[in-house]
């Protein structure tokens, strides 16, 4: 037991330590494998008496931890008794070591001030010296000029003493600029400007050559010196000039240009002590040389407007491009000097631009209109107006109307055999030409001049597409509808010329949104864009709201014709059943035949609102048509069956209309049939049902009157 307790303990340091598996295995390790296969063998007695000894052994285990524990803890106390008395003791001698440095600091300061003070009285004697000896030097030297003979200097006559001769004749220049003016001195000013010109120019060779050696640490002496003569932008343009030779080995300069930047970019800052302003002036060079070149080589001899507009737009295009690369050298605080040098390097052509711009627009629209009008062979005619034309068109139908005859007065109807000639193929061809021309003038044109621009692509666009397309064609649309009465079957194609309007016109709003708002929205020109945009919507809606009215008319005038000469007196009065075998009356079959052949052409012609619009009036007027023919007959009993067979084949053919205001009519215009059959008795109180609840009673009574037995089976007085 002894020995299990022992290694039970030796757990206990093991890590991580568990108490409930501790207990665990002291359980397991007591009762025995016996014990653990068969309860008969299994005694407590012996578990509880091995827990009890675990515990005082654990409790004397904890006694003798806490005594290390104690041992520890005075350990540690001494140590950090010790430990405050060596920190005290370091800072003490920090403190005499910091008292040691303050003094030696003070005596540092004096010695330095006296040494400041001897150097200022040595400056104040030797700066007057070194004068006088530079000044002494610079009288000898001009003394020499002042002379006939020319200057017998080394410094004047050795090439390799040019730099310390371009120090002092530019030192001479300066003081002969004080001399005052007498023969004397001016033959020895002449001397020294001959003397300084010839200078700057050896300089300026040396530079240069200099250069094609790639010896940037003379090229830097040598610009040191010349930037103090006048000569100083000649050097910068010899660099200029320099750096360019070699550099344009492509077709196309502008793959060229960034490359050389960079390379000179890295000599310029090695070289020039201002190398911001040298780089301003490489790239203007650049600009105001080879690439105005180029550009003029590119677009200078283009006599075709397009080739010209696109050329122009990729140039432009690619030397914006370039000037965002080059943004990334230091040029200057002009944020805009790129772009300025890009507008410089194009002026002549941007302002001839928007011109060019609205002229070849034109052109193109024109071209696309006229191939499809040929394509068609249309000869486009002059529009009348339309006042004069509406109003030959009622005089005629009213004539027409009186004598049963056709009275030509005006422009006969004429219908292109259902030509509308609308196109979608041409509409996104004008679009797209403008599409491009709004891409360019984005592109092309300056921040003031783009709104003003813009509206100018867009008055063309508005010219050829709304005006000579569209609206032409709807105007062409409107004197193909047929008159108010026509006798024979009428061809309404206007319903296809509005929706393919529509449909085009929907194509226009959305190049309007796209590609014209950008370019006009910040500015005041906005407004008036979108105004000019719904005058032309309400024009055109205007016209088409004329059309189908006109057209909606023709449809009805064309049913009561069916009506009146179909539909006979004794259609409604049989003398015996063989008629009921028809179930519908002729003029019904051929009305109903007819609407179901308009609506096909409505619906499939128009689309959205416009459908239940038009359905809706067209089936209130149908319903007014039939409702006054109806009350031109009188009816028997089996003519009321007939009648109401017609009128249910009607609300059949309107239910397909789909529109609940015009079925709702028509169901009431049964109702109003079915007191035609209802015996008298009841009439009464069929007349307050609900299918009938809202007319009235004169209507309800107008009807009734028209039965055959009315004034026979006294209804009136029922109806009291």
């Amino acid at each position: 037991m002894i020995k299990t307790l022992v290694m039970s303990f030796e757990e206990l340091e093991q890590e991580p330590f568990n108490a409930h598996e501790f207990v665990e295995r002291l359980a397991w390790k007591t009762i025995g494998k016996k014990a653990r296969n068969s309860y008969e063998n299994f005694d407590p007695w012996s578990l509880h008496s091995a827990f009890e000894q675990a515990i005082k052994d654990l409790e004397e285990k904890n006694k003798q931890i806490e005594r290390n524990i104690e041992k520890l803890e005075h350990s540690c106390k001494d140590e950090e008794k010790k430990h405050w008395q060596r920190v005290a003791d370091l800072q003490r001698r920090n403190q005499t070591s910091y008292s040691h440095f303050q003094s030696l600091d003070e005596r540092i300061n004096l010695v330095a001030t006296k040494v400041v003070h001897l150097g200022d009285q040595l400056e104040g004697v030797n700066t007057p010296r070194a004068r006088a000896v530079e000044a002494q030097r610079l009288m000898n030297y001009l003394n020499e000029f002042m002379s006939d003979e020319p200057p017998k200097s080394a410094v004047f006559t050795d090439p390799f003493q040019l730099q310390l001769a371009a120090d002092i004749i530019q030192k001479l220049y300066q003081i002969a600029l004080e001399l005052p003016a007498n023969d004397k001195f001016d033959r020895a000013r002449k001397k020294i400007w001959d003397k300084y010109n010839y200078v700057e120019s050896e300089l300026i060779v040396e530079f240069k050559n200099a250069h094609s050696d790639g010896d940037k640490r003379k090229m830097k002496k040598v610009a040191a010196v010349l930037s103090n003569f006048k000569g100083y932008g000649q050097c910068i343009e010899t660099f200029i000039t320099e750096s360019q030779k070699g550099a344009y080995l492509k077709p196309d300069p502008f793959d060229d240009v960034l490359p050389l930047c960079v390379r000179s970019s890295e000599m310029i800052s090695d070289v020039f002590s201002n190398p911001d302003m040298v780089m301003v002036k490489l790239v203007q060079n650049i600009y105001h040389g080879k690439l105005q070149t180029h550009i003029s080589s590119k677009l200078d001899h283009l006599d075709d407007p397009e080739e010209y507009l696109v050329q122009l737009y990729q140039l432009y295009t690619r030397t914006v491009k370039l000037s965002e690369e080059l943004s990334q050298f230091k040029m200057g605080n002009d944020s805009f000097f790129l772009t300025k040098l890009t507008k410089q390097s194009f002026a002549k052509h941007l302002e001839a631009y928007i011109g060019s711009e609205t002229k070849y627009l034109k052109e193109r629209c024109s071209a696309h209109l006229q191939r499809y009008y040929e394509d068609t062979n249309h000869i486009k005619k002059q529009i009348q107006s339309g006042g004069l034309v509406d109003f030959k068109r009622d005089l005629q139908a009213k004539i027409g109307t009186l004598t049963k005859a056709n009275v030509n007065i005006g422009p006969a109807v004429e219908n292109y055999g259902g030509e509308t000639f609308l196109s979608q193929e041409v509409t996104i061809s004008l679009l797209q030409e403008a599409k491009n021309a709004f891409k360019r003038c984005h592109v092309l044109s300056s921040s003031s001049d783009m709104a003003g621009n813009a509206v100018q692509i867009l008055d063309v666009l508005i010219q050829y597409l709304v005006v000579e397309h569209i609206d032409y064609a709807v105007e062409l649309g409107l004197q193909a509808i047929p008159l108010p009465d026509p006798r024979t079957p009428p061809q309404v194609y206007f319903f296809d010329v509005v929706g393919q309007a529509n449909t085009l016109f929907h194509l226009f709003e959305k190049q309007f949104m796209d590609s014209l708002v950008p370019l006009v929205i910040s500015s005041p020109r906005h407004s008036e864009c979108l105004q000019k945009k719904r005058d032309l919507r309400e024009q055109l809606e205007t016209k088409i709201d004329s059309g189908l009215d006109r057209a909606i008319t023709a449809i009805t005038g064309y049913v009561k014709f069916l009506l009146a000469a179909e539909q006979k007196k004794t259609d409604f009065k049989p003398d015996d059943d063989s008629a009921m075998l028809a179930m519908v009356s002729p003029a019904c079959s051929k009305v109903v035949k007819f609407i179901y052949g308009i609506h096909r052409n409505i619906r499939d012609s128009l689309d959205g609102k416009n459908v239940d619009v038009v359905l809706s009036e067209l089936g209130t007027r149908l319903h007014r048509v039939l409702f006054e023919h109806l009350q031109q007959f009188q009816y028997n009993s089996l003519g009321a069956m007939l009648v109401i067979c017609d009128v249910n084949e009607y609300r059949k053919c309107m239910k397909e209309f789909k529109i609940p205001v015009v079925s709702d009519l028509f169901e009431k215009l049964h109702a109003l049939c079915n007191l035609l059959v209802v015996v008298p008795e009841n009439l009464k109180e069929v007349c307050s049902g609900e299918t009938l609840t809202g007319l009235d009673k004169s209507v309800l009574q107008a009807f009734i009157q028209l039965r055959a037995d009315y004034k026979t089976s006294k209804i009136a007085m029922m109806l009291k």
